[in-house]
């Protein structure tokens, strides 16, 4: 590790930024990581307070030094009675190679009961394989509760048939259209199966060749001149009816597709914060995306196709047995090995089925991450890691391809074996039979185009069905995500008129749902009078984005009430009272589009005049350096604009609400000196009436504006309460530690009053140069070199 890095209260601080180079820093030689309860061992006093006995060991292994054995009670009783230095590093942790040396367990001394004794680089190597020791706030996070994760394979792999029709109801509303369309492959069909028939009579006349009255032989009552014309446009008729029933069922596949992602888009949007906690992005996008389509494809076009199997197959072996019941029987022997054939695919299609959507859903994740934050990706010269990334999941895909590719391979080149073994068999046993007068040359040629028809016919029903269960997989994903209902349904509940009044959090305890064992907050109890400008402040992961988070009911308290002017805000509809609270979150988001239509989006309906006002006030002078002003293209996320830009447009987006709450929460963090001052002056001047300002902040310009600020407490309490001035005085609260920080260069509150960054660089530089001699006079007393000359 390159530097001493303290943290406190899970914050990171480095005096300095790097205080030593690699090999020669205090932190790859003093400090360590202990669990959060462990007292934790001075700097300086390592070194001098105890006997030559009692030193730490200094060994190198590669470029940094590491401590060897050192008794417990050098590690956590040795300084108590040095409160100058003890107090330095108190609450702190060190993120280094060397975090499991000194804990509250000693490392046993080696003796050969022990097993052999691990030099001290096999040691340093074992601690970097393990990297970081895990504490007890780790094993909590690890009780995830993913309930609201939808599945990757959607319902069930046993719901087929549910699924199928569930499937078939999606397509109600465009029955009127089917039943054209049905209509139509009725016509088509019964022509297309008159079409062998009429071939048979047609070859039976032929053979018979022309009579003593010097015309030929009659077919259905008809000549065969005049039969010829007549079947001619019967055919016309049928490829008309084709087009029909072709163009109705596309027309109704889009409609049913295009329903069908309106309405999982709208119930996508309205579930809870817990569901987009548990849910990937790219999963979401892909059942949105390819598994709509396949679900249309399904109950439109494939459907027609099945039916049209169907009534080609029934047709064609009713017509074979008519026309040869002996011939009938031989071909109906095949059947059933045909159809057992087919249920397998079909079940083994729709289970690949699955496994293609869930890694094409992994696919889009992946690509929507890795392109939507591009710039990070080539700051780090990471487009071989992305690709190869990408590859991997590409690789998968193919695979379950390869797979689906060799089942259909097996199943269509094995029916196709049968199809022809059966024309084989027909052929020859027909042969003898039109030779023993059995049956005439037109009524075996019309059973073999039956044959070729119901053999097509089991083909297309195989298909039908494979296809069929590649829908109801892609189904089961879709009735997954339409099935699920938030827990905080934006509809529902009373409707917000107004959100002025006290705020007032009263015993709130919370934790997010995707880890209940993690505590945020613990009987948080503090009020926020109407109309005043509070500052909340502490140590990040404190929670202070939580409390914008559970008033805007993204997400309900486990225990305890949010009330805004005495009313219970879990019983308000959601989405009305979003309405009345406008927010400026640290990192804004901005949509693609012009600058007028971001604005505005927190007002749909504004007016040109109103969006400018709102522009002018959050100082959006920077417009007026743009050619096309507020129409202006951002770009995806607002990738033309600088962040301190995309600040005041975000900022301009909440004011143009004219909101009760204003939630800013480090709105001015992007923003520089001159430009924070305007904005601050324009909030001032703004929200000095019925207002209530919310303000998330670290910088001490925003805190020192504030009317009341609000400290949290690393236990999820509330730590200090009250205005500048009064916290301010408290020498010893928790906000003055705070402060001392901040003006020291860290940002987070100490238990204790640390040392600043030049007393710490003055204890390293000794540290150093004590442990330096040391080792120089080891090495010259073993005899050995010093490897540093």
């Amino acid at each position: 590790m390159r530097g001493v890095q303290l943290s406190t209260f899970g914050l990171g601080f480095s005096p300095r930024s790097v205080l030593k180079p690699q090999g020669t820093g205090l932190g790859d030689r003093l400090l360590q990581s202990i669990r959060p309860s462990t007292q934790y061992t001075a700097i300086k006093s390592t070194f001098r307070h105890h006997s030559t006995s009692s030193r730490p060991r200094c060994a190198r292994s590669g470029s940094a030094f590491r401590l060897a054995e050192i008794p417990r009670s050098t590690q956590l009783n040795g300084f108590h009675n040095t409160p100058s230095t003890s107090h330095i590093v108190s609450q702190t942790r060190l993120i280094s190679s060397t975090t499991r040396l000194l804990q509250e367990k000693p490392v046993a001394p080696s003796n050969p009961t022990n097993g052999p004794a691990r030099t001290v680089p096999e040691k340093d190597e074992d601690d970097m394989e393990k990297g970081f020791e895990l504490t007890e706030r780790a094993a909590q996070a690890a009780q995830v509760n993913l309930s609201a994760r939808l599945s990757k394979e959607g319902s069930g792999k046993k719901s087929g048939f549910g699924e199928i029709w569930r499937l078939l109801k999606v397509a109600r509303p465009e029955a009127k259209k089917l039943a054209f369309a049905f209509f139509f492959l009725l016509i088509s069909s019964g022509i297309t199966m008159a079409v062998p028939l009429s071939v048979g009579k047609l070859m039976d006349a032929a053979t018979k060749g022309v009579g003593e009255d010097g015309t030929g032989e009659l077919v259905f009552g008809l000549s065969q001149t005049m039969f010829y014309s007549i079947f001619a446009g019967v055919v016309v008729v049928g490829a008309a009816a084709n087009y029909g029933r072709i163009i109705i069922l596309r027309i109704v596949g889009e409609r049913t597709v295009a329903r069908l992602r309106s309405n999982l888009f709208r119930q996508t949007l309205v579930q809870d914060a817990e569901f987009f906690d548990a849910n990937r992005v790219g999963d979401l996008i892909s059942r949105l995306g390819s598994d709509t389509i396949i679900v249309g494809k399904s109950i439109t076009q494939n459907l027609s196709d099945g039916l049209r199997a169907g009534i080609s197959g029934v047709a064609g072996f009713s017509l074979m047995a008519y026309t040869s019941f002996k011939l009938s029987g031989i071909l109906f022997l095949l059947l059933p090995p045909i159809g057992l054939g087919a249920l397998v695919y079909g079940r083994a299609v729709r289970n690949l089925s699955r496994q293609m959507q869930k890694n094409l859903g992994s696919l889009t994740k992946i690509a929507e991450e890795r392109l939507g934050n591009i710039k990070t990706s080539q700051s780090f010269a990471g487009e071989v890691t992305e690709v190869n990334r990408y590859n991997v999941q590409v690789r998968k895909i193919f695979a379950t391809g390869m797979k689906e590719s060799l089942a259909t391979a097996a199943f269509y080149s094995s029916t196709g074996f049968l199809g022809n073994m059966s024309i084989l068999a027909l052929l020859y046993i027909g042969g003898s039979m039109v030779q023993t007068g059995g049956i005439t040359i037109g009524e075996l040629t019309s059973f073999l185009m039956y044959t070729a028809y119901a053999g097509t016919s089991m083909l297309g029903l195989s298909n039908f069905y494979s296809e069929l269960m590649k829908g109801a997989g892609a189904a089961s994903r879709l009735f997954e995500l339409q099935d699920r209902h938030p827990t905080i349904h934006p509809t529902k509940g009373l409707r917000v008129e107004s959100a002025r009044g006290p705020i007032r959090f009263e015993n709130v305890s919370f934790s997010y749902p995707t880890r209940p064992a993690v505590p945020i907050f613990n009987n948080l109890d503090f009020e926020i009078p109407q109309g005043t400008n509070v500052a909340i402040v502490g140590p990040s992961g404190g929670g202070k984005s939580t409390i914008a988070s559970i008033l805007l009911r993204f997400y309900n308290p486990t225990s305890g009430r949010v009330l805004i002017n005495g009313q219970e805000i879990s019983k308000m509809n959601a989405k009305s009272l979003r309405r009345k609270i406008g927010i400026v979150s640290q990192e804004p988001v901005l949509f693609s589009g012009t600058i007028a239509e971001n604005i505005a989006y927190g007002l749909p309906h504004a007016s040109r005049s109103e969006i400018i006002s709102a522009a002018r006030k959050a100082n959006c002078q920077f417009i007026s350096d743009f050619p096309d002003g507020l129409d202006t293209h951002v770009g995806a996320r607002g990738a033309q604009l600088s962040g301190g830009q995309k600040q005041r447009i975000a900022i301009a987006r909440a004011l143009i609400k004219d909101p009760d709450i204003l939630i800013l929460d480090e709105a001015t963090s992007a923003l520089d000196a001159e430009s924070e001052t305007l904005v601050n002056s324009a909030l001032a001047a703004l929200l000095r009436g019925n207002n209530t300002t919310i303000s998330i902040a670290h910088r001490l310009s925003t805190i020192k504006r504030s009317d009341t600020i609000i400290v949290l407490g690393p236990d999820g309490t509330v730590a200090e309460q009250g205005s500048y001035e009064e916290l301010s005085s408290r020498p010893d609260g928790a906000f003055t530690k705070l402060m001392e920080w901040q003006m020291t260069g860290g940002d987070a509150p100490q238990a204790h009053k640390l040392a600043g960054p030049d007393k710490l660089w003055d204890l390293q530089k000794e540290a150093d140069a004590e442990a330096e001699s040391e080792l120089v006079e080891e090495q010259e007393a073993s005899g050995k070199p010093n490897k540093q000359e």
